[in-house]
C-alpha cells in the first residue's frame, strides 16, 4: 500500500477540521483508496490548539524548513490565509517537489502563474478544490468532468456571508445594516466584512472558476465588482413583486470568444434553481454546449465541509504519479482581446420622480433614443412627494444604460437614480 506523508500549515478552523477528518478517516481511506495518509508535520505556534486537537507534540513545529527538507512529506496543505507568508512557503514546498493543497482563494487567484511555474519546476501538483465553494466539488467538475464541453456561461452564489444577508433581507424585511451585525454575531462575517460584502471574495473565486471554465487566465483586474452595501429592502421587495429574487452572483460568459466576468447583485427569476439557495449555502450553475445546464449545491464554508474538499485533494494528489498542469497559467500577461470591454444584461432601474405631468414621457424618450427597449414600467404609490418608478429593460449594453441614466438624471422632474440592478435569466 502506498504511504503518503502530509504536512498541515496552520490548525485554524479549516486546518483543524482537516486534521480531524484525516485522523478519523485514515482507515476508511486506506480501505477505499488504497493509500495510507499520515500527518507527519504540523506548522502551528498555538500549542493549546494542537493539544485541543490531540496532535502529537513531536510533529508540531514553527519551522517551514522542516517541511521542505523532509523527504517523507509529499503533500503540503496550507491554512494560513492571506498572501504572505503563505505564498513564499508554498513556492518553497513546490520547488522542493511537494504537491500543495490550498483553500486560499485570494493568494491563489493573484499568484497562480508563480505557483504553476514552481509546480512545474519541482514536479509536484497544485490542488485547490476548497478555494471556491467550500465542500462543493466544483473544481473537479470543471477539470475532470466536462472535457466534452465548451463552457459558455457560469453563475455562482459563492459567498455565504452575502447570501445569508440577502436571504434575511428578502425573507424577513430586515435592513442591510441589521443583517450584517447579526452575521458578525453568528460568525458568518468578520469584524471587517469588506472582503465579503464588497464582493472581493466572490471576485477571487470568479477568477479561478472562469479561468478553468474557459481555459484561459481570467485575472481579477478583468472582473467587474460591485458589493451589496447599497442594496435596499424596498428593491428586494419590488423585485419579488415582479417575480425576481436578489442574489450576489459571480457571473462569467464566453460570447463569441470574448469573456465577460463580473460580480454584483443581480435579480434572478424566482423559479431559477439559484433563487432557492438560501442562508450560508453556495451553488454554482454551469452551462456546457453538450451537457446543457448543471448545478452543484452545498455548504460553502465551515471546518468540516471545507476540510472535506481539502482531504479530497490530498487523496487525489496522493494517488497521482503525474500531476495535472494548466499551461495557460504559466504566463503573467493576458491578451486583452480575449475580454469584452463592455457587457450586456437586462436592468432593473428605480427612479425617484416628482409627480409632474410629462415626466414619464421624457424618461421614455431618453431610453428610446438610446435604443433601450423597455419590458416593464411600474409606477408605485408613494407616501411622499417622490414617486418610485420602476423600469425593467430588455438586454442592452452596460455603457448604453449608464449614458442614458446620466441624461435622465438631468431631466426636470427626476429627483434621483435610486437603484440600478442587473437582471439575469
Amino acid at each position: 500500500m502506498k504511504k503518503i506523508g502530509v504536512a498541515l500549515l496552520g490548525l485554524g478552523v479549516v486546518g483543524g477540521g482537516t486534521y480531524k477528518i484525516l485522523t478519523e478517516k485514515r482507515e476508511y481511506i486506506r480501505q477505499n483508496d488504497g493509500v495510507d495518509i499520515e500527518v507527519r508535520c504540523v506548522v502551528e505556534k498555538n500549542l493549546e490548539r494542537c493539544k485541543e486537537l490531540g496532535v502529537d507534540p513531536s510533529i508540531v513545529t514553527t519551522d517551514i524548513e522542516r517541511v521542505v527538507s523532509d523527504p517523507g512529506i509529499s503533500v503540503v496543505a496550507e491554512f494560513f490565509g492571506g498572501i504572505e507568508p503563505a505564498k513564499s512557503f508554498l513556492i518553497k514546498a513546490l520547488e522542493a517537489g511537494k504537491s500543495i493543497v490550498t483553500a486560499n482563494k485570494e493568494m491563489f487567484s493573484k499568484s497562480w502563474p508563480e505557483l504553476e511555474r514552481a509546480a512545474e519546476k519541482g514536479g509536484g501538483g497544485l490542488y485547490f478544490e476548497a478555494s471556491c465553494a467550500g465542500g462543493i466539488p466544483i473544481i473537479r467538475a470543471l477539470t475532470e468532468g466536462m472535457q466534452g464541453n465548451c463552457v459558455t456561461s457560469l453563475k455562482g452564489i459563492v459567498n455565504g456571508t452575502t447570501n445569508y444577508i440577502l436571504s434575511r433581507m428578502s425573507d424577513e424585511g430586515v435592513d442591510y445594516g441589521d443583517c450584517l451585525r447579526d452575521a458578525q454575531a453568528l460568525g458568518y462575517a468578520e469584524a471587517n466584512p469588506t472582503a465579503d460584502v464588497d464582493g472581493f471574495d466572490a471576485m477571487y473565486k470568479n477568477s479561478i472558476l472562469s479561468s478553468l471554465a474557459y481555459k484561459k487566465r481570467v485575472p481579477i483586474e478583468k472582473i467587474y465588482r460591485e458589493g451589496i452595501s447599497s442594496v435596499a429592502v424596498e428593491d428586494i421587495n419590488y423585485g419579488k413583486e415582479l417575480g425576481y429574487t436578489l442574489k450576489l452572483l459571480a457571473i462569467s460568459k464566453n460570447r463569441d470568444g470574448k469573456i465577460e466576468a463580473r460580480v454584483h447583485p443581480a435579480f434572478l427569476p424566482s423559479g431559477h434553481p439559484l433563487s432557492s439557495v438560501s442562508g450560508s449555502f453556495n451553488a454554482v450553475y454551469v452551462h456546457g454546449d453538450n451537457v446543457d445546464d448543471i448545478m452543484l449545491y452545498g455548504r460553502g464554508a465551515g471546518a468540516l465541509p471545507t476540510g472535506s474538499a481539502i482531504v479530497s485533494d490530498i487523496v487525489f494528489a496522493a494517488g497521482r504519479d503525474a500531476h495535472r498542469r494548466f499551461p495557460w497559467e504559466l504566463e503573467e500577461k493576458v491578451n486583452d482581446d480575449d475580454f469584452a470591454s463592455d457587457f450586456s444584461s437586462r436592468y432593473y432601474i428605480r427612479l425617484g420622480v416628482s409627480d409632474e405631468e410629462g415626466t414619464l414621457s421624457k424618461i421614455a424618450g431618453v431610453f428610446g433614443r438610446a435604443g433601450i427597449s423597455l419590458a416593464t414600467v411600474v409606477q408605485k404609490e408613494a407616501a411622499t412627494k417622490e414617486v418610485p418608478v420602476i423600469f425593467i429593460t430588455h438586454e442592452t449594453k452596460e455603457s448604453v444604460v449608464r449614458k442614458a441614466l446620466a441624461k435622465i438624471e438631468q431631466l426636470s422632474g427626476v429627483e434621483r437614480i435610486a437603484a440600478l440592478i442587473r437582471v439575469e435569466e
